[in-house]
């Protein structure tokens, strides 16, 4: 009797605990434990997503158009650029605070390139762009070429050589040299001609005939014209811009064809320097000497030094 008292009991027991227990209260339920999760943002509701959002537009600027200056003729655009704040959100967000070192930017090209404008000479890059070019003129000798390219890649700079069309016939090794350590190559005219005094037929004569000497030596046709001693009509530049070609003179001039020291050499170039600066210089013993310290003078203004194509160039 007491054998079944204590199974009844048991029952009992049971069946009072099963009334009792609500599964609806289950406190392991994912609404329950939402009351104690931590509050998230969303991206848009973030502080700093918000701060990102508000600084932004000090440090958007607007592109600059191409235009011809009543002095430097043909100057270069300049792209502008916009904050990209989402991309700029994601680098941010791991340290949780705003840092302008971190900002992502867009390129805002101009509307006016260029290409866009009147056929003109270039003397220099935009003035707002922290870059420099050295232009290296070549027509005579070939001794100091492998010693100036040894310089330029010891110090990962790249030039742009205007190459006579002449010297480069006679010269293939040092052209295929030239153009396979990645500097542009320009062209020179066929036989440094005045060609201020020459007709248009005898100039487009002097620009094509280095043209196609180049493109057999290299595959690539110039972009490129450097009239020889910077002597040019806008015969000439008409010519070069019908033959899809620029036409290059400078802003700052070793004069190393003086043979001057390294100190007058570099205190010349380094008080003329400027943004967008393009550099004259030839393959004599002055260059040699001077070049690396004038590369280290002009990357310690915190200037880069690039091709004449990347000084051109829209990008900032």
């Amino acid at each position: 009797m007491n054998k079944y008292r204590n199974y009844i009991n048991l029952i009992v027991f049971v069946m009072i605990v099963m009334v009792s227990f609500n599964i609806d209260q289950n406190p392991f339920k994912a609404e329950y434990q939402s009351v104690y999760a931590p509050i998230e943002f969303t991206k848009a509701e973030d502080p700093l997503y918000q701060e990102i959002e508000e600084k932004s537009a000090a440090y958007n600027e607007n592109p600059k158009d191409a235009y011809i200056d009543r002095v430097w003729k043909k100057i270069p655009g300049r792209n502008g650029r916009k904050v990209n704040i989402n991309a700029s959100y994601e680098r941010m967000k791991k340290n949780g605070k705003f840092n302008e070192d971190l900002i992502v930017y867009e390129q805002i090209p101009p509307k006016t390139s260029l290409e866009d404008l009147d056929p003109a000479p270039i003397y220099r890059g935009h003035p707002e762009k922290e870059m420099v070019s050295f232009l290296i003129n070549v027509s005579w000798g070939t001794e100091h070429i492998p010693e100036i390219l040894k310089i330029l890649k010891d110090h990962n700079v790249k030039a742009t050589f205007f190459i006579e069309g002449k010297w480069a016939k006679e010269n293939v090794d040092y052209v295929k040299m030239i153009a396979e350590q990645g500097h542009t190559i320009g062209n020179h005219a066929y036989n440094h001609p005045n060609m201020a005094r020459l007709g248009r037929e005898e100039i487009r004569k002097q620009i094509q005939d280095t043209n196609e000497v180049i493109h057999a030596i290299t595959g690539k046709t110039p972009k490129w014209f450097a009239p020889p001693s910077g002597s040019f009509s806008d015969e000439v530049v008409q010519v070069a811009s019908e033959l899809q070609m620029d036409t290059i003179l400078w802003s700052v001039d070793t004069i190393d064809w003086k043979n001057p020291s390294v100190d007058v050499m570099i205190n010349r170039v380094m008080g003329k320097l400027h943004p967008g600066a393009t550099i004259l210089m030839h393959p004599t013993p002055s260059v040699v000497k001077g070049l690396p310290t004038l590369i280290k003078e002009i990357k310690a203004k915190k200037y880069r030094i690039g091709t004449i194509d990347k000084l051109l160039s829209e990008a900032r």
